[in-house]
């Protein structure tokens, strides 16, 4: 199994810190606490904490300020105690992962504010960094978000591309019904471009979610009411700050937003380090 904790710390590492090594006594003790330098929602901070351990087993590492929580300018985050050598080791690789983290879980909070709709659940894509899909779906979480599925295994997703494939509408409708009956517990989701491929859709039994990609909230309104108590309807594509607010009002199930994922700002954070007396 893919480690992505073990492959950063060795992709960073390689042969040795030739810095620490050489500068840093061995037997130099410190003390190490990770800071906010501006406002954001957290997380991440069980991973950070993890590269600390990785580095070594005999560091203390106090998690002040749990995923989820909203920090300040100046608050710590996480404190550790122990070999210099080691914090210095760890601190790229720990606050990487706590910067990313944390800036998928401050746009998700942002997004879900926007929206101001409790009956909207705002999802995330599988637009995510390859090998840290786990950590970043995590991240939506802890902002405030939803995951959709989270790989090709766990969801029936069909798109465009997977429906210019078939050579027809009535046995792409059967292959969908036998799909439902074969697998009654994985759910259905198709995408539809179009109010007609939405009057289409509905007419086939077991879809469970329709994706409206790229509709104006005009159009959306209009689909739900087509398919109003039929199924759950999800909004895709060209979703900002400044528009989520009036798709969530549509009436929408879900908003699906990539670039939960795939555009975060990393959040300005630091590791402040104060040497220990022998």
């Amino acid at each position: 199994m893919v480690d992505p904790i073990e492959i950063a710390l060795r992709e960073d590492l390689g042969d040795g810190d030739v810095t620490t090594d050489f500068f840093v006594s061995k037997n130099q003790q410190a003390m190490a606490r990770i800071v906010a330098r501006e406002r954001a929602i957290l997380a991440g901070t069980e991973t950070a904490a993890e590269v600390f351990r990785r580095a070594d087993s005999a560091l203390e590492i106090t998690v002040v300020r749990n995923d989820g929580s909203e920090i300040n300018p100046d608050e710590s985050i996480i404190e550790v105690r122990g070999a210099a050598r080691a914090i210095l080791k760890a601190e790229r690789v720990a606050l990487n992962f706590l910067q990313r983290l944390s800036g998928i879980a401050t746009m998700t909070r942002e997004f879900v504010e926007a929206a101001a709709n409790q009956h909207v659940k705002i999802l995330d894509t599988r637009k995510t960094t390859p090998g840290l899909r786990a950590f970043e779906k995590a991240a939506v979480v802890a902002g405030g978000g939803h995951n959709h599925r989270f790989g090709l295994f766990d969801m029936v997703m069909l798109k465009d591309n997977h429906l210019a494939t078939a050579a027809d509408f009535d046995g792409f409708a059967k292959s969908v019904r036998k799909f439902r009956e074969s697998h009654p517990d994985i759910q259905i989701e198709i995408e539809a471009d179009t109010l007609e491929q939405v009057h289409a859709f509905l007419e086939i039994d077991g879809i469970d979610v329709i994706l409206l990609d790229n509709m104006t909230p005009a159009q959306i309104r209009e689909a739900i009411a087509l398919g109003k108590d039929k199924v759950k309807f999800e909004a895709s594509g060209g979703v900002t700050l400044k528009n989520v607010r009036q798709i969530a009002a549509t009436g929408v199930d879900y908003i699906s937003i990539g670039a939960l994922t795939h555009s975060p700002r990393a959040i300005d954070l630091s590791l402040e380090l104060t040497p220990l007396a022998p």
